[in-house]
């Protein structure tokens, strides 16, 4: 039995001995003597062919036709941080191209009709995502719009009609809004800060700190950030090769060309409705976001106007 003992210790300490050799040979390779090819081939390969790149700032950057002061070192390092942030989140990046494709056109036309400057659609942008998202604090819709500033602007707020979800009617009052801010603060810029903040926070914050414009003021984490967020997809939604996103117009979603139906007045059952034009009622709620319920009570006789998509588009049967 010692002798067999005395074997195996033997075996594996040679067994050991050729393990430290192999791992001071791998510790040589990396640091940068000579190997053979064979030697090459038994390292195992550890580079990682994921490589995540400094990002350049562009020497201009406006919003609105209003320049980004970016020889200040501040506002360099924060529209730096935002265009990192929004450019190596590449599965939302490529959702803002594939949904711009679809709702821009409804948005821009609104826009131009009341001379706001295009760049606005990209605050959209940054509020919802190009959804019908639900804050916290009660606001609603691709425009993020609360309840009273809804209803102040002839929106239908309730359980059972919520206009904020329908696009149109909410760009019109976005817009509304953005007057106003422009009016009372002086910039676009300033204006964009009111949508987040509000005109009178804006006001308060430029009289307390005894400045003019929105680079100049301390914020707020989400205030303080918003204008550099909106500039960021500004800038990477116009030049997506240049941030490294790749597809095709295959790859964006497209608008459903619809019908418009009047209705002055109540429908009981929309799913009976939908099936009248020969869609489903999950259709129907998708085209039409803002009718909040299976039916529509409309005791005022209210005019609606429903939108139905042309025949073709959806497989899905009533």
């Amino acid at each position: 039995m010692t002798i067999i003992k005395n074997i195996l210790a033997a075996i594996g300490l040679v067994c050991v001995s050729g393990l430290f050799i192999f791992t001071v040979q791998s510790d040589e390779t990396d640091s940068g003597k000579t190997v053979s090819d064979k030697e090459v081939v038994e390292t195992p390969k550890m580079i990682n062919d994921y490589n995540v790149y400094a990002i350049s700032v562009p020497d201009h950057l406006d919003f609105a036709g209003e320049a980004m002061p970016l020889e200040n070192p501040d506002i360099l390092e924060r529209m730096d941080r935002e265009l990192l942030v929004n450019t190596y989140w590449q599965s939302n990046g490529l959702l803002m191209f594939k949904r711009a494709e679809k709702y821009f056109p409804i948005i821009e036309p609104i826009l131009k009709k009341h001379g706001i400057p295009e760049d606005f659609k990209y605050l959209a942008v940054i509020e919802s995502g190009l959804t019908n998202a639900v804050s916290p604090a009660g606001a609603r819709g691709v425009w993020q719009i609360m309840p009273a500033t809804g209803r102040e602007n002839g929106l239908e707020v309730n359980s059972n009609v919520d206009e904020r979800y329908h696009l149109e009617m909410a760009t019109e009052v976005a817009c509304k809004y953005l007057l106003k801010s422009k009016e009372n603060l002086g910039s676009w810029t300033l204006a964009a800060a009111a949508y987040n903040a509000g005109n009178a926070g804006v006001s308060n914050r430029l009289r307390d700190q005894d400045v003019k414009g929105y680079y100049d003021l301390l914020l707020g984490e989400e205030t303080g950030r918003y204008l550099f967020r909106i500039v960021a997809l500004k800038e990477i939604l116009s030049h997506p090769k240049k941030y490294g996103f790749n597809f095709t117009n295959q790859d964006l979603y497209k608008p459903i060309p619809t019908y418009k139906v009047e209705v002055d007045t109540a429908v009981t059952d929309f799913t009976k409705f939908a099936q009248r034009y020969g869609i489903n009622y999950k259709i129907l709620k998708i085209h039409n976001p803002w009718l909040r319920e299976p039916k529509l009570n409309n005791s005022s006789r209210k005019k609606y106007i429903i939108e139905i998509p042309k025949e073709g588009y959806y497989s899905t049967k009533p």
